[in-house]
C-alpha cells in the first residue's frame, strides 16, 4: 500500500507522547514494506530543523516539514469569541502547508491518507479534490473532552468562561467532521466506544500505540530505591497542573512521612516555575538525554493527570521498562490494567501516600508491579500484532 500521513508536528524527534505515537508507527508501516510518506506541520511549539532528521527515518518516509507559528495572537483569539469556528482547529490552517498537500496529492496517488490528530482535519477537503484514497482519522484523543477537564478545575472564572466558549466549539466540530472520513481509529476501546455512542457512522476500530518490547530492557542494574518520578512534555496543560496538584496536595504527605525520599520531574519544555522550584528532595532535571535510560534509574512512575484523553505513552514505556506506576484514573484510562496487580490508582493525596507507601515499604511488591505491568504490555501493546490489525482495517476500508 501506499500511504500518506499528514501530521500536525513531525513524529521527529520521538520525545513526548505525539510524536513518539507517530513516530513509531510510521517506522514500523514503513519497515513492514508500505511506500510511506510523512508531511507535518513544523510549529514553533515543537520546533526541529529538518537537517536534524535521521537519514535512515528520512528514507523510510520521505518526510517533509512545513513551518507554522502557533502562537496564540490576542486579537484573533478575541475576534474568535464571536465566531461559530473552533479556534484550536483554525490555528492549524496554513495555506503553505495546502499548497504542498496539492503538489504531493497531484504529483503522486495514494491508497490510504491517514490524518493524525483532529486538528488536521481542515485540509480533508483538499485530500478529497485531489486523491481518491480512503481517508483515515488517528485519534489521538477525544480532543474536546481535555478541554472540558480543563475548563472543569480552572478556578479562574474569566478564564473557566472563555475556555467553556472554545471547548463547546470545539466539540461541535469533532463530532461533526469524524464522518467526512472513511474510517476512524482510536487508541483506546474506550475512545472508540465514545465515538460510537455520539453518532459516529463510520467504520472505527481501536489501535492502541504499540512498541517492540524486545527493545525495551527491564534490567535496571544499580536503580534509585527508593525514588519517584514524572516524565511527560511540560508545554502539555495536562501535565502542568498534575504536577501542580501532586506538589501542593500529595508531596507534602509523603514528603513528611519520607523526608529522604526523592521526587524528580524530568521532560522537555519545563515551565520557569517548575525550573525555578526550591522545594526540599525535589529534583527537576527538564529534559533528559535518554528517556529509557532516566525511567530504569529510577523506582516508580507518578502520572498525576486530572485532565486529558487517549492513552498515555509514557505509562506504557514505564510499564515496558517493568516500572511500577501509580497513576489516576484519568492517567490510566485506554490502559487494560488491573489495580493492584500492574498498576496502582490513585485520585486524592491520601490514595498517592498510601501506594506510595506499597511501594516503599516491600521492594519485591514493587518489582512485581514492574513485572505485571511488562506482560500487560507484551500481550496488548505489541508493534507487530497491532500494525497486523491496522494493516487488516486499511484493507477492509479499500474493499468497500
Amino acid at each position: 500500500m501506499k500511504i500518506l500521513f499528514i501530521c500536525n508536528k513531525s513524529p521527529y524527534p520521538p520525545n513526548e507522547g505525539g510524536s513518539l505515537g507517530m513516530y513509531v508507527f510510521h517506522k514500523a508501516i514503513a519497515e513492514t514494506g508500505h511506500h510511506v510518506k510523512v508531511l507535518a506541520l513544523n510549529t514553533n511549539k515543537s520546533y526541529i530543523d529538518p537537517a536534524g532528521i535521521p537519514e535512515d527515518f528520512r528514507k523510510l518516509t520521505n518526510i517533509e516539514l512545513i513551518d507554522k507559528d502557533l502562537s496564540v495572537k490576542p486579537i484573533p483569539a478575541f475576534i474568535n469569541l464571536f465566531s461559530k469556528k473552533s479556534f484550536h482547529v483554525e490555528r492549524f490552517i496554513s495555506k503553505k502547508f495546502e499548497s504542498k498537500l496539492t503538489d504531493v496529492l497531484k504529483n503522486e496517488e495514494f491508497d490510504i491518507v491517514q490524518v493524525e490528530y483532529l486538528y488536521m482535519a481542515p485540509y480533508l477537503k483538499v485530500i478529497r479534490k485531489y486523491s481518491n484514497a480512503k481517508v483515515v482519522l488517528r485519534s489521538h484523543n477525544i480532543e474536546h473532552i481535555i478541554w472540558e477537564r480543563i475548563t472543569t478545575i480552572s478556578k479562574n472564572p474569566v478564564k473557566k468562561l472563555y475556555l467553556g466558549s472554545l471547548t463547546r466549539k470545539l466539540k461541535k466540530y469533532e463530532l461533526l467532521v469524524i464522518n467526512d472520513f472513511d474510517g476512524m481509529t482510536t487508541v483506546s476501546k474506550i475512545d472508540a466506544e465514545f465515538f460510537i455512542r455520539s453518532g459516529c457512522r463510520i467504520p472505527v476500530t481501536d489501535i492502541p500505540f504499540g512498541i517492540d518490547v524486545d527493545k525495551y530492557n527491564t534490567q535496571k542494574g544499580n536503580y534509585e530505591f527508593p525514588s519517584l518520578f514524572h516524565l511527560g512534555a511540560m508545554n502539555w496543560i495536562p501535565n502542568q497542573e498534575g504536577i501542580k496538584w501532586f506538589l501542593d496536595n500529595a508531596w507534602p504527605l509523603i514528603h513528611d512521612k519520607y523526608p529522604d525520599l526523592k521526587f524528580y520531574i524530568a521532560g522537555r519544555m519545563m515551565p520557569e516555575w517548575l525550573l525555578k522550584l526550591n522545594l526540599h528532595n525535589v529534583e527537576v532535571p527538564g529534559e533528559v538525554p535518554d528517556a529509557s535510560e532516566f525511567i530504569k534509574s529510577k523506582a516508580v512512575m507518578i502520572v498525576p493527570l486530572f485532565s486529558g484523553s487517549g492513552i498515555r505513552v509514557k505509562i506504557v514505556e514505564g510499564m515496558a521498562l517493568g516500572n511500577a506506576v501509580i497513576a489516576t484514573a484519568i492517567g490510566a484510562e485506554g490502559i487494560d490494567y488491573t489495580d493492584g496487580k500492574n498498576i496502582l490508582i490513585a485520585n486524592t493525596p491520601g490514595e498517592f501516600l498510601k501506594a506510595v507507601d506499597r511501594c516503599i515499604e516491600s521492594r519485591e511488591y514493587c518489582r512485581q508491579i514492574g513485572n505485571n505491568a511488562r506482560k500487560l504490555v507484551e500481550e496488548n501493546h505489541s508493534l507487530r500484532m497491532i500494525i497486523r490489525k491496522l494493516e487488516g482495517f486499511y484493507t477492509s476500508l479499500m474493499k468497500n
